[in-house]
């Protein structure tokens, strides 16, 4: 289980909600997955990405799915990935960071801001019930950090 912030390419005169109620409703579960095939413009925002991550936050491990490219940052602040598809992306932070530990989220921030300056996705972060543009990642660290320490306590 990880803490999640989703990005998507919103439709014209449609919320983030419903243009995700949208790409939902139009989801297969008996489909094949079809491979993903980044438009040359989408394969350049994936490398702005890493150059950019990595030069204002640190390393990243990459790597090319099939569909998604995953970009790992381990750093001081902890663990984080982030996997893009194109219109599509997500960040996902494990839940291992109780109370004030709960700091990668200052960097996961960060990281959503980037993905949506480079790729003109809007990012929002359903835990916190706030967009990525707008949000308070200390409201996000708080949630993820009172979520980690709630499983640590009940579930080990």
């Amino acid at each position: 289980m990880t803490y999640d912030i989703m990005f998507l390419r919103v439709l014209p005169g449609r919320t983030f909600d419903e243009t995700l109620e949208e790409i939902n409703s139009a989801y297969a579960p008996d489909a094949d997955f079809k491979s993903m095939s980044l438009t040359r413009d989408q394969q350049a925002v994936w490398d702005r990405l890493i150059q950019r991550i990595s030069r204002e936050g640190g390393p990243v491990t990459t790597e090319h799915c099939p569909y998604s490219l995953t970009l790992w940052r381990d750093g001081p602040a902890g663990h984080l990935q982030l996997d893009y598809a194109g219109d599509l992306a997500n960040i996902e932070i494990p839940y291992r960071y109780p109370g004030q530990q709960a700091l990668p989220m200052a960097e996961a921030y960060q990281i959503a801001r980037m993905v949506e300056e480079e790729s003109g996705l809007e990012g929002y972060d359903y835990e916190a019930e706030q967009p990525v543009r707008t949000g308070d990642s200390d409201v996000a660290a708080a949630k993820l950090g009172g979520i980690a320490r709630w499983a640590q306590e009940n579930l080990t």
